[in-house]
């Protein structure tokens, strides 16, 4: 089944549900990556070094975990659609008032409470969506709701584009721009039904009252998953929160050739998240995971090293394929092991829990690239640092899914209730 004939086979309810996370989730990554394409940016305003500021986004990841458990706990609680649209309409307002920071301080805090924000989305998201789709379209699906990521890195990429090239505007007015989502409510309010899973849980009237005692009870299988997204978020963070930077530090390039080498990652990302979820319907989530992550490995030469734009282009189109690739099967995943009656909370969690322990890849990358390759005549060597990372992240998500085997089934072939 295509990805065109799998959404044409989804009834009102099911395609609302989905189009609502796809772009909740779509919009949040858009918030999200303004930053780290104006890091250098931001750093000559506020008079600070590119570690203070890329500090801003390691406390973002940090305090994504947060909104996981809160928003997580009131989602199994009173289902998925309203804490949905609190959670769109609370980092909307923030990502807008981050606009008019006075001082650096103040951006630092007004980054920590986005974080907040952005983490309650995915799970209740990634939730009402897996829990509305049919079972033989989940993992097609999968990988297009993850790919709402990179199609916000793409939208990010293209208000910088924009901004930088054809407006006399500065890094706030993309801020300004990160309002948009707000739109969204509009939609949700009048279109979305509740998820059919949580309305249907026969067990959900008992944990709803103590969330945190069952997340408790699933203790063991949390662990895994939580080590397996640490791996996968240091993945994605490692091989995209600096590239920018990279492009612009160490190749001297200019605002409009990063955004379009950032375009083409996208572009990448976004087949690989697609073409990995078709396939791991087929072949298995963990066996689809592994794959992508050892294409990832293959291509650091070209991703890295290249000299050329055109080279450099065909490696970041290589590299999110496979990286991404790898992602647009773990909405599907995680929503398949969770326990059913936590899984607005569960896959929320262990995916922040490891974008919790794994916050800090921007600032590790910066600092080996300015510490351990710093480059002969001065500077930072943001290449050996960003492959040496990729190549050992790659593998621990290689690792991970193949230890998951031992762990717990897929359940990739039954009905989300």
């Amino acid at each position: 089944m295509s990805t065109l004939a799998a959404i044409r086979s989804l009834d009102r309810r099911a395609k609302t549900s989905f189009i609502a996370a796809f772009l909740g989730w779509t919009l949040d990554a858009f918030d999200f990556f303004i930053v780290t394409f104006i890091v250098a940016k931001i750093a000559v305003d506020f008079h600070r070094s590119i570690p203070d500021i890329v500090l801003a986004i390691t406390l973002t990841l940090a305090a994504r975990p947060f909104g996981a458990v809160l928003f997580g706990a009131i989602g199994d609680a009173v289902g998925r659609r309203l804490p949905l649209m609190i959670d769109i309409a609370l980092f909307s307002v923030l990502e807008f008032a981050t606009a008019f920071s006075p001082n650096y301080t103040i951006f630092l805090i007004l980054r920590v409470l986005f974080g907040v924000a952005m983490g309650g989305e995915w799970g209740l998201g990634a939730a009402l969506a897996m829990e509305s789709l049919p079972t033989k379209t989940r993992g097609i699906l999968s990988g297009l709701l993850q790919e709402g990521y990179m199609v916000g890195y793409l939208l990010a990429a293209v208000a910088n584009f924009v901004v930088f090239t054809y407006t006399p505007w500065g890094w706030r007015a993309l801020f300004i721009i990160g309002v948009l989502p707000a739109l969204l409510l509009f939609f949700i309010r009048r279109h979305v039904e509740e998820s059919p899973g949580w309305k249907t849980a026969a067990d959900r009237r008992a944990d709803r009252k103590q969330p945190a005692v069952a997340l408790l009870r699933t203790l063991p299988l949390m662990l895994y998953a939580a080590l397996f997204m640490t791996a996968f978020n240091f993945m994605s963070h490692g091989t995209q929160d600096l590239y920018a930077t990279f492009l612009q530090k160490q190749h001297g390039f200019s605002p409009t050739v990063v955004s379009f080498l950032a375009i083409v990652a996208a572009i990448g990302a976004i087949v690989g998240g697609i073409a990995f979820g078709a396939l791991s319907q087929r072949m298995g989530r963990r066996f689809g995971i592994i794959v992508a992550a050892l294409l990832g490995i293959a291509v650091i030469p070209l991703w890295a090293f290249s000299g050329s734009i055109a080279a450099l282009a065909a490696g970041a189109f290589a590299m999110q394929f496979a990286v991404q690739g790898a992602w647009g099967i773990v909405p599907a995943h995680l929503n398949e092991i969770s326990p059913p009656h936590l899984r607005g909370s569960f896959p929320g969690t262990v995916y922040q829990i490891g974008n919790l322990l794994s916050a800090g890849a921007a600032q590790i990358e910066a600092t080996i690239a300015a510490t351990s390759f710093a480059l002969p005549g001065g500077g930072a060597d943001y290449a050996k640092a960003l492959a040496a990372i990729a190549i050992v992240v790659l593998a621990a998500v290689a690792l991970f899914a193949g230890i998951g085997f031992f762990v717990t089934p897929e359940h990739r072939n039954e009905v989300l209730e």
